[in-house]
């Protein structure tokens, strides 16, 4: 099935006055986003002298003002003028080697690390830190971009140093650090390294959840449980301990982890945080009617706590029970929370699901720039085409107050979802098309080109856009899927519709949409059995109409037309009027 999910786009847009003013990252708790606000705080243009700095700071090189150093330095800062950031990274890379001046390490350190050079940004810290050795944040800096390469032998003893030069908790550094392994693809050597730099420090409850969380991360449940109890042995009033115990344990049993936070509050009644965990657990093991007293516990324990309201208010919803979680969010408001534009976006989406659609219409409209702006307006627009005028919601959306082309092409893509949504397909199509002229490689753009080219019969369109997003991102399952089931759909091609499946199936392996385009693509080939079985686990995982129809067209085929007829009924009691549903029943059963 070609699915619906669209990728955001993943490289920022830079702009930049001169290379040396390149745009840095808030900081943040990671090595490597600590590495690019560091690098920022350099001085915004390093000065090429002659005489050592007379402040105090780290001994600067003599450093004659050659014609070489000169032209190197301005080419530097004019690709960076002009967005070419790998030129300039390598141009400022070079001269901090020829220089080995720590101010023009430290920016070419910065430069590569927008320009996501993270072999030069390496060799850039490197200088840096060896340059300023007394510097803490040359130090994380190098460590932190070693580890965003997997490079984690050669970052133990910088982490090692880091550590043990710091004044601060040990146990701190540990937590950053879990924080910038979260995401590495090697869960093995990550949990390596943890372990190497914990066991300097077997008395720090932090050190050991750090071991536990990557032990869990890399699937090595006995390492994690083992790491948790030791952190509870040492501190058994911790709570992150408690909670990543109950996390462990949730992979299996919902049961055993409420009673481990069971114990835990027997012991400790005022945990905040853990009876929260203790809800949510009770939420995902469907006992609501405990879930509710304890959301009326924590609310009751602490009125004005607006993390702890918030957090009631988001379990209400996913028990679907509006009333609290409504009251819950109009208490926020009151207590003026932080996020005020999210609440108001959760009241428009609750008022919305009641069906009171001018209601949430003004909860949305009251949604300020931000975060939550382009969904509000998004939300908005489809209200005001669901109370009949088209044109007014598409002028709402293209009057929204957006500069970023990340921003304008999901406005575009929410506007022709509403086109597609009214039948207007070729308008919708135009639309996308006329955006990907100025966007030509946008990934959302052409997939969404290629969907409604198909139902156009642009079949040519379709596959064109799709082998093009291929190209610039290998790893979009979905582009891969949509091809593959767009061949399958009309029984062309079928061993490279195969092909194209498989490899979306290795990308997204519990997917269902791509899991149903296995099934039907195997279903064309001929191998019922085995299409079947495909077909039984995608609708087990997400009866959806379009999955229905195939799982009972196959099923049919084979002749069980009462499982089939089944499984129809069943997903149309659910789903009254659908198209597909009612197309195949004509079909099969005319």
């Amino acid at each position: 099935m070609a699915a619906n999910a669209q990728q955001s786009a993943i490289a920022p847009e830079i702009t930049t006055a001169t290379a040396a003013r390149v745009e840095a990252q808030p900081r943040g708790d990671t090595p490597v986003q600590m590495a690019q606000a560091d690098a920022k705080e350099a001085t915004d243009t390093p000065r090429v002298d002659s005489a050592p700095a007379a402040s105090a700071g780290p001994v600067l090189p003599s450093q004659p003002l050659t014609e070489f150093i000169l032209y190197e330095f301005l080419m530097a800062e004019i690709a960076g003028q002009r967005g070419d950031l790998p030129f300039a990274a390598d141009a400022y890379v070079d001269l901090a080697k020829r220089t080995r001046d720590p101010r023009i390490a430290r920016r070419a350190t910065e430069i590569a690390v927008a320009a996501r050079m993270n072999s030069a940004a390496v060799d850039a810290a490197r200088i840096w830190n060896e340059t300023e050795p007394g510097s803490n944040r040359s130090l994380q800096a190098l460590a932190g971009l070693l580890i965003a390469s997997g490079r984690f032998d050669e970052a133990l003893p910088h982490l090692r140093k880091l550590i043990a030069a710091s004044d601060a908790d040990p146990g701190e550094h540990f937590t950053q650090l879990s924080r910038s392994l979260a995401n590495v693809p090697d869960k093995q050597g990550a949990l390596r390294l943890v372990q190497q730099l914990a066991a300097d420090y077997p008395k720090f409850t932090l050190a050991h959840l750090a071991v536990a969380q990557a032990a869990a991360n890399a699937g090595d449940e006995a390492t994690a449980l083992a790491e948790v109890r030791r952190a509870r042995d040492l501190r058994p009033e911790s709570e992150s301990a408690a909670l990543m115990e109950a996390q462990v344990m949730q992979r299996h049993s919902n049961a055993e982890a409420l009673q481990v936070l069971r114990k835990y509050l027997d012991t400790y009644p005022g945990s905040r945080e853990v009876r929260l965990g203790y809800a949510r657990v009770l939420v995902a093991e469907k006992r609501f009617g405990e879930a509710r007293t304890e959301f009326q516990r924590l609310v009751a324990a602490f009125p004005e706590n607006t993390e702890v309201i918030y957090a009631v208010a988001l379990l209400s919803l996913q028990l679907n029970d509006y009333a609290m979680a409504e009251s819950s969010l109009k208490r926020l408001l009151d207590l003026d929370f932080r996020d005020q534009d999210l609440v108001k976006l959760y009241l428009g989406q609750i008022a919305e699901e009641q069906k009171r659609l001018p209601e949430a219409l003004d909860w949305y409209k009251s949604v300020e720039q931000g975060p939550q702006y382009l969904v509000a307006r998004i939300r908005s627009a489809q209200i005001i085409a669901k109370q009949g005028s088209m044109d007014d919601a598409r002028a709402w959306l293209q009057s929204s107050d957006v500069t970023d082309s990340t921003q304008r092409v999901q406005l575009v893509l929410a506007e022709a979802q509403l086109l597609r949504d009214s039948g207007q397909t070729k308008p919708a199509f135009d639309l996308v098309g006329e955006a990907l002229q100025r966007l030509p490689d946008n990934p959302e753009l052409l997939y969404d080109y290629a969907m409604l080219a198909e139902r156009i019969e642009r079949i040519d369109l379709l596959e064109s856009s799709l082998r093009r997003l291929i190209v610039l991102r290998p790893d979009n399952a979905h582009a891969y899927n949509a091809l593959g089931y767009s061949l399958a759909d009309r029984n062309q091609r079928l061993p490279e519709a195969r092909e194209l499946i498989e490899k979306a199936l290795q990308l997204a392996p519990e997917d269902a949409f791509i899991v149903d385009s296995m099934g039907w693509v195997l279903f064309r080939q001929g191998s019922l059995d085995e299409a079947v079985r495909y077909l039984k686990r995608a609708y087990s995982a997400r009866p959806d109409p379009e999955i229905a129809a195939h799982l009972a067209e196959v099923l049919w085929t084979m002749g069980d037309k009462p499982e089939a007829e089944r499984v129809l009924k069943e997903t149309e009691d659910k789903n009254p009027g659908n198209e597909t549903l009612m197309k195949t029943l004509k079909r099969l059963n005319p």
